[in-house]
């Protein structure tokens, strides 16, 4: 399996090589793809060092699968140029997610959506993921009508110039702003760029994907979404009202033998999902499970997630396995 990994020298990037490396997944040549400004440095991927290509260089030697995490210009750009060399395109940008004519796939809930034909496909939010991770079971059982969510997203979401920025102004250092304001001992309310209804492009991508990827244009939703300066993990606090009524104790069941979900939840002994705990894992941890008393069928959860991992690379990673699995590969 020939397989190219676009923007290999970013954060995102980076984690797709150790999750190709941990999954064992079988990759006969890698062909690692940055900016011009990177071509000819150095990644390494099983104890061997590999020379970054250029995105040119890269559609020519001709990959089976091509895990694009280099920004949405560069995935509208390139991304066609792949698949028209044969190449099975899995894009971690916001460029094709919500294109009618791309599959938007979180694998354990809407993979069966993938066909042959499918050469470019959408990799989700990274916090639109885990949400849905949650979401997917309770919403087959009770019918979501309504979700509201406040999300709290790691500077690693934004790159690794927002991560120099935190640990920079942890130690008084000064250095380059990723962020209009500092970020240590503060939160943003500020998450991409403002639309023109009030809300920013992260919050109204959580409206959308969610719909898309849940297959259900019915769910009613509303999102503000808060950097904080937590190094990396996403968390999330999601209010839920559902059509059916539901018992807690059905709830934890359903969520607990549920793949790639693991309930943290026990108030006695302090145990709840923190990002600090969901670090370097590829589960979704739900906890703080417990009724909203101020309105009927409606269900409070609190989701955290390794934004890196599940929330963008081993997603990505667990998509090409199922496409390999199912034959869907040309």
């Amino acid at each position: 399996m020939k397989v190219a990994v676009v923007g290999a020298t970013g954060l995102v990037g980076g984690m797709m090589l150790k999750i190709l490396e941990e999954r064992n997944f079988p990759v006969t040549e890698l062909i690692p793809v940055a900016t011009e400004k990177s071509v000819g440095k150095e990644v390494f991927f099983k104890g061997k060092s590999y020379k970054v290509q250029s995105a040119a260089t890269a559609v020519a030697m001709k990959p089976d699968i091509a895990l694009f995490s280099a920004g949405g210009n560069t995935s509208l750009e390139w991304a066609p140029r792949f698949a028209e060399a044969g190449c099975t395109v899995i894009d971690n940008s916001s460029a094709w997610r919500m294109d009618v004519t791309k599959k938007l796939i979180v694998p354990e809930i809407n993979a069966d959506a993938l066909t042959k034909a499918d050469k470019i496909i959408a990799n989700p939010n990274c916090s639109t993921i885990q949400m849905v991770m949650a979401l997917n079971p309770l919403h087959k059982k009770y019918k979501i009508k309504r979700i509201v969510v406040s999300t709290y997203q790691s500077v690693s979401g934004t790159g690794k110039k927002a991560v120099d920025q935190l640990m920079n102004e942890r130690k008084g250092i000064s250095g380059e702003m990723a962020y209009k304001y500092p970020i240590d001992l503060n939160v943003l309310p500020h998450i991409d760029v403002f639309l023109e209804n009030g809300y920013t492009k992260e919050e109204m991508k959580m409206v959308n994907e969610t719909r898309k990827i849940l297959r259900d244009d019915s769910i009613r939703l509303t999102a503000t979404t808060v950097r904080v300066p937590v190094k990396g993990g996403h968390s999330e606090s999601v209010n839920i009202e559902f059509e059916k009524d539901f018992d807690l104790s059905d709830v934890r069941k359903l969520l607990s033998e549920t793949t790639g979900v693991l309930v943290v939840d026990d108030l006695s002994q302090f145990k709840y999902p923190m990002p600090i705990d969901a670090e370097g894992k590829d589960d979704v941890f739900v906890g703080r499970i417990r009724r909203d008393e101020s309105q009927p069928n409606s269900l409070n959860l609190w989701v955290v997630a390794d934004n890196l991992r599940k929330g963008a690379a081993t997603n990505a990673i667990q998509i090409a396995e199922y496409l390999m699995e199912k034959n869907l590969l040309s």
